[in-house]
Order: C-alpha cells, then sequence, then structure tokens
C-alpha cells in the first residue's frame, strides 16, 4: 500500500484547496485555518498516513455533521472531542473499531475531520484513506458514493457531541442513506445543531465494502490545489484557478462570474440543522436598481446559481459552484465567518472585495451512482427548480 505523510503544512493546504473545490459547503474555511494554526501552536511536527484503501482495514466515514453556522468557532479541542465521543460511542454501541477512516466529502473542516482524528489520544483510527464519497460537499447523505454501495450500509450510524464529559450519542438503525439522514436531523437539533458522525462501517462483514464506494486521490487532490494557491507570489486569475482544477481533476472546470460582489446574504437553519439561503452578487458593490444580479441558492452547498440576465441557469448541481476571490487569493464557504471579509452583516451591503465563481463538472464516478441525480433532483425541486440537471446526470 502505497502510502504518503501528510504533516501540518499539508493539512494547510487541504483547508486552502476544499474552501474552493466545496461548493461553499463542508465547514467554514475561517475555522479550518484557526483549527491549523492551533495544531501548529500545539508543537505537533508528526505526519499523518494517507493511502488508497487496502481492503483489509475496518474503515468507517468519519465527518461532522450539521449546520456550519451552528458550529462556528470550532476549536481543535471541540473537534477532538466529537472524533473520541463519536469513536467511543461507535465501539460501545456495535463493537467496530476502525484503524482507518475516509472523509464523508471535501470540505475546510470535513476533510481535515479523519485527519484530526489520528492525533487523538488513544483513537483507534491511524491513518487515512485518500478519497471522498462526493468530490465536493454535499448537504445531505444520499448524494455521496457511498448510499450507491449496497454492500456498505450506511447503518448503523453513530453520533456524538463535543462535551469533554457526560457526552451524548445516538445509534441509529435504518434501511439506506435517506432514512438515517431524516432520523440525524432531529438528533442533530437536539445536540445543538452539529455532531461528529461515523457511519458506512466497512469490514469483513460486509467484504471490506467501501473498496469500490469512494472517489479515489481526492484528498490529494485538495491538497495539491491548496499548494497551489498558497505557493503563488500573486493570486491567481478565477481561470487559471479553473484550468489548475481541471489539470488537477479531469473534470471540466470554468469562471463563470469574474469581479462580482455580495451585495445581499440571507440565511436561515433549518430543522435538520442545514443551513439554507441565497447569496446574491452584483457587478458592482452598490448596484443600482435593475441591474443585472446573480443569486446562488444553497442548502449548506451551493445547489444552482441564476442570473437575471439569462432565462437559464449559469450552474446546476451536481456540479460545483464554488468561490474564488482574487482578491484574496482563496476561496471561501457560505458560513457567515467566511462571507464576512466579501459581505458586511451590520451595514447590510458589499465590503467592496470581489469574488468570482467557478463551475466545476461533477465527477462521473458520482452522477453514475444509482439514486445520486435523483437526490439532487428532489432538492432542486425544494428549491422550485424542475429542469434538466447537468449532461451527467
Amino acid at each position: 500500500m502505497a502510502s504518503r505523510s501528510y504533516g501540518i503544512t499539508d493539512f494547510q493546504d487541504i483547508a486552502i484547496g476544499a474552501a474552493v473545490l466545496a461548493s461553499g459547503g463542508g465547514g467554514s474555511y475561517a475555522d479550518a485555518m484557526r483549527i491549523v494554526d492551533e495544531l501548529r501552536a500545539s508543537g505537533w511536527s508528526g505526519g499523518v498516513p494517507v493511502a488508497d484503501y487496502d481492503g483489509t482495514t475496518p474503515a468507517c466515514v468519519l465527518a461532522l455533521m450539521g449546520s456550519p453556522d451552528a458550529a462556528q468557532g470550532l476549536s481543535l479541542r471541540t473537534i477532538e472531542l466529537s472524533v473520541a465521543n463519536t469513536l467511543e460511542a461507535l465501539r460501545r454501541s456495535t463493537g467496530t473499531v476502525p484503524g482507518c477512516a475516509i472523509p464523508v466529502e471535501i470540505g475546510p473542516i470535513n476533510s481535515l475531520v479523519p485527519l484530526i482524528a489520528c492525533l487523538v489520544p488513544g483513537s483507534p483510527v491511524t491513518w487515512v484513506v485518500d478519497g471522498d464519497g462526493a468530490g465536493r460537499a454535499v448537504p445531505e447523505l444520499p448524494q455521496t458514493t457511498f448510499a450507491g454501495e449496497p454492500r456498505l450500509p450506511a447503518a448503523p450510524a453513530v453520533l456524538a457531541d463535543d462535551a469533554p464529559a457526560g457526552s451524548r450519542s445516538a445509534r441509529l438503525d435504518a434501511p439506506g442513506a435517506a432514512s438515517v439522514e431524516a432520523l440525524a436531523g432531529g438528533i442533530l437539533n437536539a445536540f445543538g445543531s452539529y455532531a461528529g458522525i461515523a457511519l458506512w462501517l466497512s469490514g469483513a462483514s460486509n467484504d471490506f465494502a467501501l473498496r469500490g464506494a469512494y472517489l479515489p486521490g481526492t484528498l490529494e487532490l485538495t491538497r495539491a490545489l491548496g499548494r497551489y494557491l498558497r505557493a503563488a507570489p500573486i493570486p491567481p486569475s478565477a481561470d487559471e484557478v479553473a484550468a489548475c482544477i481541471t489539470r488537477l481533476s479531469g473534470r471540466r472546470a470554468q469562471a463563470v462570474l469574474q469581479r462580482v460582489f455580495v451585495t445581499a446574504v440571507r440565511q436561515t437553519t433549518t430543522g435538520a440543522s442545514l443551513d439554507t439561503g441565497l447569496i446574491e452578487l452584483s457587478e458592482h458593490p452598490r448596484p443600482a436598481a435593475g441591474a443585472p444580479r446573480h443569486t446562488v441558492y444553497n442548502l449548506n452547498e451551493n445547489l444552482i446559481l441564476y442570473s437575471s440576465a439569462s432565462p437559464t441557469p449559469g450552474a446546476v448541481a451536481p456540479d460545483s459552484i464554488c468561490y474564488y476571490s482574487e482578491a484574496t487569493g482563496r476561496g471561501f464557504s457560505n458560513a457567515t465567518d467566511d462571507l464576512s471579509p466579501y459581505y458586511d452583516f451590520d451595514a447590510a451591503c458589499s465590503t467592496g472585495v470581489p469574488i468570482s465563481v467557478i463551475r466545476v463538472a461533477a465527477a462521473k464516478a458520482l452522477t453514475d451512482t444509482p439514486g445520486v441525480c435523483e437526490s439532487f433532483a428532489a432538492l432542486l425541486r425544494d428549491l422550485g427548480y424542475a429542469g434538466a440537471l447537468p449532461g451527467g446526470c
């Protein structure tokens, strides 16, 4: 099994790359960078092994689930407690002791969670699978490749909070990822709108079914994009970033909006602990009445981009709708702290810092997974869109 070792700089690069690739979700980039800074300040200078799944090690998908805004202000200690509590609840409830873990998605936080799990004292997780279940961040569990492998059931799934003592946990037994998602929403609400989650257990009982159920190489892809952005002497253009994504991933990427401004943000958290809302983009920081406007609708992650100047959407999920700013050289999420450099929430107007939007074609393995396209279509219908999905679907 060929293995790489990821150190503190790699963690930083993963957060930077994921902030672009996650399509507006996957956790707060600001939180992720603060967590990496805490890890660096702790003096840790080791490495975490990262490799393709070997098909012999008990594994699980490990993540934080819920509202990015509710989880805003995450610390390294918070994630360590969430991970430790979740893995302990998994052991008590199922007897499973995973030796490795895989991210559920690409995201500034969720790409880091399994890596941090390897650093928690007493954690059974000692290495991380280089991959994820979507090649982007997703609103719900059914929008992943994991959900399409019948030998890899989502349940039993275990959730746990981040309490330092007297942690609350719950085991979910349900037929399929959609049912687990529905049950988890109520648990998350009781836990404070976010929690650690372990699910999609892979082991001898299901012939280590994770082997064919994930997108390989996406953690390394995310790290490589982050390194490109961090090492650039000046922030690359949106076109250059799109070209880099295409080169690294083999998926077509295109800057569909350049140098626009965030001029309105409307976000609420649902009872299922998802942040839902819209981001309005304009070609001037103080747009005149009747000026063209672009609207991104999100459910944690970006799902559709409309323009008042076009009769058809500019981008539709499962393609990724990614934020990037040529002014800062970084991507960001829909979390409030990530949007604040670009939108003044107190004054309810743009800060004057421009951003761009890059559309990235969904991975073919994702759109080929049974049920994924229909799951995205159902989310889009709930937003009022009943049109065609991208070509992959």
